[in-house]
Order: C-alpha cells, then structure tokens, then sequence
C-alpha cells in the first residue's frame, strides 16, 4: 500500500516559524509592546536547538524599525518577563572581533531540554481551559455606546 506524506501548505523555502496559543493569550504576552513581539519573531528566526541566539540591539533597532533606546527597552521587558534570558553578554573592542549578547529564548526548547517556559510563571496566567473556551476576539478593544473605543488608561 502507498501511504502518502500528509504535507501541510506552507512555504517549504524560508522556513516556518509556530508559536504556542498558551503563550499567545496570557496576560504577560499581551501587555508586551509591539516592538518586544515584533522582536520575539525575529529572534526566534535565529533559533537553534543547540546555541543561544546571538542578537543585539542595534541589530533589532534597524529590524523593527525603531530607535536604539526602544530597542534596548524591548530586550528588557522580555528579560524582565521571562521570555528571553541572557547566556553571555556582549563584548565590544576596537582591536579583536566584537560580539553581540546571545539568548535563550524560554519558550524552545534548548541543548534538547524542553522549553522553560519562565513567561508563564510572571503576571496572571490563562489556562487550558480558558484557551478552549475563549473566543478569539476577547482580548480586542470594545467599543462604547458612541461608536468609539474605550479606553482605560
């Protein structure tokens, strides 16, 4: 009998990059700036099992775009949240090979160890349960009895 592959649409060229809907819904995610999500993705795109992901801030200045300072504070806020934690710092000198901080990003695995998971262990979490239930639009702004969003500051 000839079993065919099931093979799934996507770009078999550049790669796919997934992440986890657990992750995606709680609340440490989503009071993440944008420029810290966009930096998530493009850190993750240097994923390897087996090494830290080298990335520094002018780096992801000129990727997002965004200022250096930005760029700095976004790095921050995902230490600080658990999704990023620091393996070496960087080096910089005028006379040898300068080299950028390199990262574990919490929620892949690493050295073929499952995935921490740090950010889940920060702010209030959603469960398994709540994912089930929760419909998708739960986390958009609502809009008011005037036909504007509602703003809570």
């Amino acid at each position: 009998m000839n079993k065919k592959k099931n093979s799934l649409p996507f770009d078999k060229s550049g790669g796919v990059i997934t992440v986890q809907r657990r992750m995606l819904a709680c609340d440490n995610y989503l009071s993440l700036t944008p420029q810290s999500k966009v930096l998530m993705m493009l850190m993750q795109i240097h994923w390897n099992n087996f090494k830290p992901v080298d990335y520094g801030v002018r780096e992801a200045a000129l990727k997002i775009p965004c200022a250096f300072d930005t760029a700095r504070k976004a790095f921050n806020q995902l230490q600080k949240q658990g999704f990023i934690k620091m393996i070496d710092h960087s080096v910089f000198s005028s006379r040898v090979d300068s080299k950028s901080r390199t990262w574990r990003l919490t929620w892949l695995p690493f050295n073929s160890k499952k995935p921490t998971n740090d950010w889940g262990m920060w702010g209030n979490k959603i469960n398994s349960t709540d994912l089930k239930t929760m419909p998708l639009e739960s986390h958009r702004p609502k809009n008011d009895a005037s036909g504007g969003i509602k703003r809570t500051h």
